[in-house]
């Protein structure tokens, strides 16, 4: 019979803690694989994850929800220094930056689009403006 996901001692199997956060198994194999997580090993050698494992987690997946790389979320649980957790997140700061410019100027286009009353959209002076804008003097 498989015993419970919950050792007894408040603890998660792999997949109970995999299946919680939604993710396959082989996810947390892997940041235990990169350093980002350090789960401990019952008498069996089998991974059992506690509640500073399932914080981790989250952290983890709130950082990649974000836009941080696995090497990036690592570098910054490597480090309490002001100095270098701004040099690692400058960088992703400015590319989110440039990523929220380009998704505004796709909705404006978008926007411009469905409050066009021409029939035709190639003829609206809104498109006709950004079009020619695109090709320059």
């Amino acid at each position: 019979m498989k015993s419970s996901d919950d050792g007894g001692a408040g603890t998660l199997r792999i997949g109970a803690l995999a299946a919680r956060f939604g993710l396959a198994t082989h996810v947390l194999r892997h940041w235990e694989t990169m350093g980002l997580l350090h789960p401990g090993r019952d008498a069996a050698g089998r991974r059992r994850y506690g509640a500073d494992d399932l914080t981790r987690v989250a952290a983890i997946l709130t950082m990649k929800e974000a836009g941080l790389s696995l090497t990036t979320i690592r570098s910054l649980s490597a480090t309490a220094d002001r100095t270098t957790r701004h040099e690692l997140l400058r960088p992703a700061a400015e590319e989110l930056r440039s990523r929220i410019a380009a998704a505004q100027a796709s909705l404006t286009l978008i926007e411009s689009g469905l409050n066009c009353t021409h029939e035709d959209v190639t003829q609206c002076p809104n498109y006709l403006r950004r079009i020619a804008s695109r090709l320059g003097d």
